[in-house]
């Protein structure tokens, strides 16, 4: 008997709460997956996001806003690395002995594909969640396909003939945007269905941010995203209800949407779900409380201590007062305003209709960034000029605790050395004297931060002319001598060469620290993109002992 079926079925009879990730919030890459399923055990389901046949790249940033605390909005549009990709690693863990349900949400836009995704899945989930409900996805994807009795019960006679023996339970996640969720329901628990999962995000629609009165997500590509978090709860109890009556107690139910409290929960079990999606609201915890939080859901106890309060989506306005060309290839802006930003935190730009991007703060006093041509975000930066207003969000991270040494060593490669003059100016704080090392392509008059940097020790810039990573050569045993501590910041390779250059030079990894700027996507912990070495950067901070890398084979 296949164990979620032992799990659930006639849960919702039972009122033994069940809980879950859902796809596409925190639980999406697989090292994130490992993790949750380590460090919450009251975790009883983990969803990954929609994976398709292919690679796709959904929409331009901004994917994810809030205009209210508690309420989101999301405009990711199935992002995702494709079966391939992600296969061998969902194997990996899967083999390890994993202690949770494993729900694999798939995507496609065509009985065919779906039926690939079923055949390559099915062998290490438990579950096999068919997309039928994305609201902001491309035509013929999600709600194009759940929207309708008919077109949703097809796909599913589809994929049972041609998949008649199966390991996982196939289950049908359905939109809220209908008026007979009851009737797809019962259509494709007719047409070979185990189950369905409601609901998806409600939507789409417009999400105007009150400060800049812009439309946050991109106009070109449609501008509306689905809502969810505390908004959509009311709509996801009636789809619970709707669907349960229609579809008798045999079938299982997975319930979702706007859950944020133990009362949330049970309202949801009692609606008639054998299970409680939880989603948008882990945005808005710590990771140290995941467990503690699942716990007191199972427990019905209060939640709020554990919740972050505010709404940390919320835009600010800046005006540019300067912006400049330095070292051949990036732009430094000096914005108004201020962010008591500290080395490990970082914040978004934002440029209606334009985009977003996170980037280090390089500067609080007066506020500065520095922008390195990378694509059409970036190339537009290159175009600010002093009058230009542009937006803020954040900070993210938090901040890497500095202890004090003899000395200090800090070296930067590329855009990487907008980190340092934080570093330095906490370093100052504590009286230790510094050495910095920047590395750059090319040798230019006036180099990135340069002033900046000179005022807090020796400050070399060194050019690779042709063999990068020039600058290491610059360290030697005497530059690390006695109790030094080191941070570096640049790309992935040049950090790993640093920190294996220094240890060969006597440094202990303990001391080296090295900033992990992964993408994410949100910022707030919601997307779950920047997972790095057990942790994810944009809650915990962006600087790692090398040591912490190491363990868990980071660079290997």
């Amino acid at each position: 008997m296949n164990r979620a079926w032992k799990l659930l079925h006639h849960n919702h009879l039972r009122g033994q709460m069940i809980l879950s990730t859902v796809s596409g919030i925190l639980t999406t890459e697989p090292g994130m997956i490992a993790y949750f399923a380590d460090a919450v055990p009251s975790c009883d389901i983990i969803t990954t996001k929609s994976y398709q046949v292919v690679r796709t790249f959904g929409h331009r940033e901004p994917v994810i806003c809030s205009v209210k605390e508690g309420d989101f909005g999301n405009f990711v549009g199935l992002r995702n690395p494709g079966m391939d990709a992600v296969y061998p690693a969902l194997e990996k863990i899967r083999s390890g002995g994993f202690r949770p349900i494993l729900n694999i949400s798939l995507s496609a836009n065509e009985p065919q594909n779906f039926i690939t995704l079923v055949k390559k899945f099915d062998a290490i989930a438990d579950i096999l969640e068919l997309n039928f409900s994305c609201p902001h996805a491309q035509a013929g994807f999600g709600a194009s396909i759940g929207s309708d009795a008919v077109i949703a019960a097809d796909y599913v006679r589809q994929i049972c003939e041609a998949v008649p023996e199966r390991n996982a339970l196939l289950i049908v996640k359905l939109t809220p945007n209908v008026t007979n969720i009851g009737e797809i329901a019962r259509a494709v628990i007719a047409a070979g269905a185990d189950g369905v999962a409601a609901i998806n995000t409600v939507g789409p629609l417009k999400h105007v941010d009150p400060v800049s009165g812009c439309t946050i997500f991109s106009e070109a590509e449609g501008g509306k995203g689905g809502a969810s978090g505390e908004w959509v709860k009311k709509r996801a109890l009636e789809c619970v209800k709707e669907i349960r009556l229609a579809i008798g107690d045999e079938p299982i139910l997975l319930g979702m949407g706007g859950v944020s409290t133990a009362a949330d929960a049970r309202n949801m079990i009692d609606a008639g779900a054998d299970s409680v999606g939880i989603g948008s609201v882990l945005s808005r915890l710590p990771m140290a409380a995941y467990e503690p939080y699942f716990a007191a859901l199972k427990n019905d106890e209060d939640v709020s201590g554990y919740l972050i309060p505010g709404n940390p989506l919320a835009y600010r306005k800046h005006t540019v007062l300067s912006a400049k060309t330095v070292g051949g290839d990036m732009r430094e802006l000096t914005l108004s305003g201020e962010l008591e930003c500290l080395p490990g935190q970082f914040a978004f730009l934002w440029i209606p209709q334009v985009g977003e991007k996170p980037f280090s703060v390089a500067g609080n006093r007066p506020l500065k960034f520095l922008i390195k041509k990378r694509g059409p975000f970036t190339e537009h930066c290159f175009g600010l000029k002093a009058g230009d207003v542009v937006y803020t969000r954040g900070l993210y991270g938090k901040p890497m605790h500095i202890v004090p040494s003899e000395k200090a060593l800090l070296i930067a490669g590329g855009s990487g050395v907008a980190v340092l003059p934080l570093i330095a100016q906490e370093l100052q704080k504590l009286h230790v004297p510094m050495t910095i090392r920047v590395g750059v392509v090319e040798g230019h008059d006036e180099e990135p931060l340069q002033a900046d940097l000179e005022a807090y020790g020796e400050t070399l810039y060194v050019a690779d002319d042709g063999k990068p990573g020039r600058v290491l050569d610059t360290i030697r045993e005497e530059t690390v001598c006695g109790n030094t501590r080191v941070y570096i910041v640049g790309p992935g390779k040049m950090m790993e060469l640093a920190a294996k250059k220094l240890v060969s030079l006597g440094v202990p990894e303990s001391k080296l620290a090295l900033s992990m700027e992964k993408l994410t996507l949100c910022g707030i912990g919601m997307c779950g993109e920047c997972f790095c070495a057990g942790r994810l950067p944009c809650k915990e901070g962006t600087f790692y002992r090398y040591d912490e890398l190491t363990e868990h084979g980071e660079f290997l």
